[in-house]
């Protein structure tokens, strides 16, 4: 199962393209989207949720084409799940509700949605909180419920646009935990320029800058240019980690510290 762009161009009213002929094929089922603000994270996401339709070129979920007609739209948008940034809750709903009604937006039936709304907020710990209202939920809690709302109608795959953002670090904690546990039935992909997002839960790492792809590979991989080396096969988007030993983390090469490292490596590289 793969997320693809295909030679995408996409600009925001008369400004520069901020993509141009971008290709990105995203195939693993944990993947972090890294990059520093204003890189095109959150314009990407929104193109994969098909929020936004590329100038040119074409996004697809397992071949799926949301332009293409014929009802791929909403097939595509039951199996592509979108996380904002800012959640807003529906005013009036409990979080139950909202729950429901994200599925009932998906297609299904009220009955459906409401019968699924239950088994995906014991999924993400907020049973106990079914008749709060949503707009009672703290920072961490909102983020769960836009997750059970994904949930709820079966989505394959769930794109987080900076969940973690303004979150505390107990709340970052229990949020991390549950995407790490989601992984084994759902695909993720999580947008982010904390390079503590990656910490045991990603296995893939693209870093994005003014709209290009400047690394896709694995973590460990990631990790390796901290220490300064040579990346192996296709994982660096320049092929080589550098040889210059620069950067080094403190944690063995594997941590926060080495991530941080990198991640200056790389944006350093491309200014």
């Amino acid at each position: 199962m793969a997320l693809e762009f295909h030679r995408i161009d996409f600009q925001y009213s008369r400004k520069a393209l901020l993509f141009t002929g971008f290709d990105l094929r995203i195939d693993h089922p944990a993947t972090v989207l890294l990059g520093p603000n204003g890189a095109g994270k959150s314009t990407l996401m929104a193109l994969a949720a098909s929020q936004l339709s590329p100038r040119r070129g074409q996004v697809t979920w397992r071949g799926v084409n949301p332009a293409s007609g014929n009802g791929d739209r909403a097939a595509y948008r039951r199996a592509v799940a979108w996380l904002p940034q800012q959640i807003t809750p529906v005013p009036g709903l409990n979080v139950r509700e909202q729950v429901a009604y994200c599925g009932w937006l998906k297609g299904m039936s009220r009955t459906a949605a409401w019968q699924a709304s239950a088994g995906a907020l014991a999924r993400v710990g907020l049973a106990g909180l079914a008749d709060r209202a949503g707009h009672q939920l703290s920072g961490g809690q909102l983020r769960r419920m836009g997750i059970a709302g994904c949930l709820a109608h079966h989505s394959e795959l769930i794109l987080m646009d900076e969940p973690t953002a303004g979150l505390d670090p107990t709340q970052r904690a229990v949020f991390r935990s549950l995407v790490e546990e989601l992984t084994g039935e759902v695909s993720v992909v999580v947008s982010t320029h904390q390079t503590e997002d990656l910490a045991g839960t990603y296995r893939q790492v693209v870093v994005l800058d003014r709209g290009r792809v400047r690394f896709q590979g694995a973590t460990e991989e990631f990790h390796a240019l901290a220490a300064g080396r040579r990346i192996p096969g296709p994982g660096g988007a320049d092929g080589a980690g550098g040889a210059d030993g620069a950067g080094g983390g403190t944690d063995g090469g594997t941590g926060p510290a080495s991530a941080e490292a990198a991640y200056a490596r790389l944006i350093e590289r491309e200014t």
